[in-house]
């Protein structure tokens, strides 16, 4: 039942993101005031599910690999900074669906790294899926790409890809759980610190969505974080790559956002990647 861990994180993170869509909307909440709040709710929340669970903790789990904590804790900084960004300023189908291009250069750099991941009846249609998202794209002999989402795009392929690849090294001797509750205590101090002044600005609605929104979020990366540890990177990124697609569905049928043929096309040639890859 551990192809399970990737679809309950898909569906809970889809939501979550489409939360974010409606929080940013509100007055006074931009992605400063967003980010600088939803850590310390993570935070607290993994803290929560830490005190319940149990799962180990010491100080021995940094004596080798705190350098890569600090990288992985650097990279999830910048990504949420650059996401929420552009978040704020394109719409929620476009954001999810380029958030796909991520799974190229992930699969092939976990590929060539872990032996474990060299399985190319899910490589070949983990990359098929991916690349009917940049398909889905291409019009009229380039990409349509709004000006405040290229810096995403850029970081998606050249830095979030190798927080994969330490995440899956980490989660050899750490928990999910203990990984997620350290790695968000340290992203929490420091953007709550840097955005502190716009946290007090947030209206009661948008308090409430972030409070929701964050709950899925913090469960769906503990989830994922659990199918990254048994199933490996190549196989939880194929059956991820429904959520942006699911957030795009979410995005034309809740948020009223324009359907578009090429990725509803990309959405069915994802389905059959992941049908194929789980059955044969």
């Amino acid at each position: 039942m551990d192809f399970l861990l990737p679809i309950f994180a898909a569906i809970l993170q889809a939501g979550s993101f489409t939360i974010d869509k409606i929080a940013l909307s509100i007055r006074r909440v931009n992605f400063k005031t967003y980010t600088g709040v939803s850590f310390p709710l993570i935070f607290l929340i993994s803290l929560i599910i830490f005190c319940v669970a149990h799962p180990p903790l010491s100080l021995n789990l940094l004596q080798d690999s705190w350098w890569l904590l600090l990288i992985s804790i650097g990279i999830v900084i910048g990504t949420n900074l650059i996401f929420y960004r552009a978040l704020q300023n394109d719409t929620l189908g476009e954001i999810q669906t380029f958030d796909l291009l991520y799974n190229i250069p992930a699969i092939i750099l976990s590929s060539i790294i872990f032996i474990d991941e060299r399985n190319y009846f899910v490589i070949v249609p983990a990359l098929i899926a991916s690349g009917a998202v940049i398909w889905s794209h291409w019009e009229h002999h380039h990409f349509k790409i709004a000006k405040y989402t290229i810096p995403f795009i850029i970081w998606i392929l050249l830095i979030s890809p190798f927080n994969s690849i330490i995440s899956k090294t980490l989660l050899l001797t750490w928990s999910p759980i203990s990984l997620e509750l350290v790695r968000s205590g340290v992203v929490a101090l420091i953007l709550g610190s840097l955005f502190f002044k716009h946290i007090k600005r947030i209206p009661q609605k948008g308090l409430l969505l972030l409070l929701v929104t964050n709950i899925l979020t913090t469960i769906a990366g503990i989830l994922f974080s659990f199918s990254y540890q048994r199933q490996g990177i190549v196989y939880t990124l194929l059956i991820f790559s429904i959520q942006p697609l699911l957030v795009y569905l979410a995005s034309v049928f809740i948020l009223k956002e324009p359907l578009h043929i090429k990725k509803t096309i990309a959405f069915v040639v994802v389905l059959a990647s992941i049908a194929f890859a789980q059955f044969i």
